[in-house]
């Protein structure tokens, strides 16, 4: 891990280098995932079959194979040890009454003459979630995941997941179940974004697709953007760090090593006022590496990946830290609400000491799903809306329209749209 000082001569090289952290190759892999998706349109859940036993290695014998039961959802719900159930309704509740939050609501707006303006608010009817399952299971992906979708009042939600082998994790089969999902599919990959989005015999096609997942996946969800929506594309986990020196070392180590432990290509980055809380905190990561059981992917993210940053002033921090607008932010200093205003770019900001990133990941309630890759600069993380969509309402009167009738005719004439014009015209007076 790297310490680098912004007065150095270097510096704005080995920054650009920096801002580059999530850059993903999609070029290189588009041809594949192109064929993948295609091949789901063209030949259904034969495809499906032929991906699943080459990338997750078991053999679908008949198309009922593909789904997840809803009874080995219960039936892991009933094995978990009650404690861990506690933690895992804990972790709903919160997202829950967090995400009820954010609702947005219809509206009507009466003008005086007897017009109508307005928006209505609405659910899309089918919502299909990704949820991980390669290297690792992730539950609280799927909590983070569905849990909007069922606030926002999807009628159908839908997940997909790897399972290698033909097996599944139990606990995320128990979140399945926590979280009333009644249609899974043993699906992942390209294979599972393509077969969501165009449907197969077995798999009707959703509105939106939302998860995150592998550079396969992520090509495959920007490949059919368009046929539906979705809510991001995801590259690989990172934390950024803004400290001051009365941050302890040993907290800021750590952190940086719970994204570290991610994905080799996970980003680490601190940016630091003081000298010795760089160094001191470069000291902490490589002995808190040695006890990870992730140490190898952790060691070969923090050596590429990471880097610690000396600036004068936490000006100079937060003006670094906003051009890099990390997935995570968390503010390891004296008075976090006062640099607050001067945030401008994270998915998720930390306040404070006794605010690790992970209790984001868990149990807070806002999501995790995040923006990476510096794109907080113009996205939000998965929500509520996300799930949802918006139709204008217009209701003129016969006032109301030879008030304004006559302006708008006048445009429609302008840009040489007749029928636009005595559409108009002919409800005048």
């Amino acid at each position: 891990m790297k310490i680098i000082n912004s007065k150095e001569s270097t510096f704005k090289i080995e920054f650009e280098e920096l801002l580059k952290r999530g850059k993903m190759d999609m070029d290189n892999v588009s041809g594949i995932v192109g064929d993948i998706i295609n091949n789901i349109k063209k030949d259904k859940n034969l495809a499906l079959k032929r991906d699943i036993k080459r990338f997750d290695k078991w053999e679908v014998k008949e198309d009922s194979d593909l789904q997840i039961d809803i009874y080995d959802m219960k039936k892991a719900y009933d094995n978990i040890d009650q404690e861990l159930k506690d933690a895992l309704h804990l972790a709903y509740d919160r997202i829950k009454s967090y995400h009820q939050k954010q609702l947005p609501k219809s509206w009507l707006d009466f003008e005086s003459n007897g017009n109508v303006l307005g928006q209505k608010v609405s659910a899309v009817d089918r919502a299909g979630l990704y949820i991980p399952g390669g290297k690792a299971a992730y539950p609280s992906s799927l909590l983070m995941n569905a849990i909007p979708a069922i606030v926002a009042g999807v009628e159908e939600v839908v997940v997909c997941t790897p399972t290698p082998e033909g097996e599944i994790n139990e606990l995320l089969l128990a979140a399945m179940h926590l979280c009333g999902i009644k249609e899974a599919y043993k699906i992942g990959g390209a294979s599972a974004i393509g077969a969501m989005a165009y449907g197969t015999e077995t798999i009707q096609k959703v509105d939106v697709i939302t998860g995150p997942g592998n550079i396969f996946v992520a090509t495959a969800k920007k490949m059919v953007y368009g046929e539906v929506n979705i809510d991001m594309i995801a590259g690989p986990s990172e934390i950024g760090i803004i400290s001051d020196e009365s941050a302890d070392p040993q907290f800021l180590a750590i952190d940086l090593l719970s994204q570290a432990e991610h994905d080799e290509m996970a980003s680490s980055i601190m940016i630091t006022t003081s000298a010795k809380v760089a160094q001191n905190t470069k000291d902490e990561v490589y002995k808190a590496l040695k006890t990870l059981d992730r140490v190898e992917i952790a060691t070969k993210s923090i050596d590429e990946r990471g880097a610690i940053i000396v600036v004068e002033d936490l000006d100079e921090a937060t003006k670094l830290m906003n051009s890099i607008a990390p997935e995570h932010l968390e503010l390891m200093v004296t008075n976090p609400f006062d640099l607050l205003p001067k945030i401008k770019h994270a998915g998720a900001i930390f306040m404070g000491r006794y605010t690790p990133e992970p209790i984001g990941d868990y149990i807070a309630g806002p999501n995790h799903t995040l923006p990476t890759g510096g794109s907080a600069k113009f996205y939000s993380p998965l929500n509520v809306e996300n799930f949802m969509k918006k139709s204008s309402i217009i209701s003129m009167s016969a006032k109301g329209i030879n008030e304004i009738g006559k302006a708008c005719a006048l445009l429609a004439k302008t840009e040489g749209l007749d029928a636009h014009r005595k559409s108009v015209e002919i409800r005048l007076n």
